[in-house]
């Protein structure tokens, strides 16, 4: 298997990239999240996930940070709530960038760290872990539920174990509001 995996945070990633590493899957990390306001708050997760790959020496690929696209892309869905149609737009936007890295470099599967966080609607990711897959037949999107298997209890204890900065909320502006920081 050659897995590009989309990553947004260290915490997130740690107990997944050690499951996988485990069972002999070493994947290509992809931070690609434009929807990360403010952009502070985006070179936090993107250098923290960086330094912990970097001591696992896995690789790492830096997607574009372009917040205005992604703000045009969820115009008029800023009042959505968590889970709401805004987050799917958002998954759809940042797992297509995955599939089309994934299919020019050619890596055959890939995967995402979203579908750890219990805030994120797990249908939601394989539905556009699947639609973004589409166009091209070689890649396949892997549905992996990350939150079973001791995975949530493992990323607890990795965050303490990293001294990981651990975000309050999913990352843009429109769920600052709703967050508890």
């Amino acid at each position: 298997m050659k897995l590009l995996l989309h990553t947004c945070c260290a915490p997130c990633s740690a107990a997944i990239l050690e499951w996988l590493l485990a069972n002999a899957i070493r994947p290509t990390l992809f931070f690609f999240n434009p929807n990360i306001y403010p952009f502070e708050e985006y070179e936090i997760r993107k250098n923290e996930l960086k330094r912990y790959a970097q001591s696992l020496e896995i690789d790492f690929i830096d997607g574009d940070y372009d917040h205005e696209r992604w703000l045009s892309l969820v115009k008029g869905l800023e009042d959505q709530p968590e889970r709401g149609s805004r987050c799917l737009e958002c998954f759809k936007m940042r797992l297509l960038a995955t599939a089309q890295l994934a299919h020019e470099k050619g890596f055959t599967q890939i995967a995402t760290t979203l579908a750890s966080s219990r805030w994120k609607n797990l249908e939601q990711i394989a539905a556009a872990g699947n639609w973004a897959v589409s166009p091209f037949p070689e890649v396949e999107f892997w549905e992996k539920n990350w939150r079973k298997e001791g995975l949530s209890e493992r990323r607890r204890i990795l965050l303490l174990e990293n001294g990981f900065y651990n975000q309050q909320y999913c990352g843009c502006e429109f769920s600052i509001k709703k967050a508890v920081i």
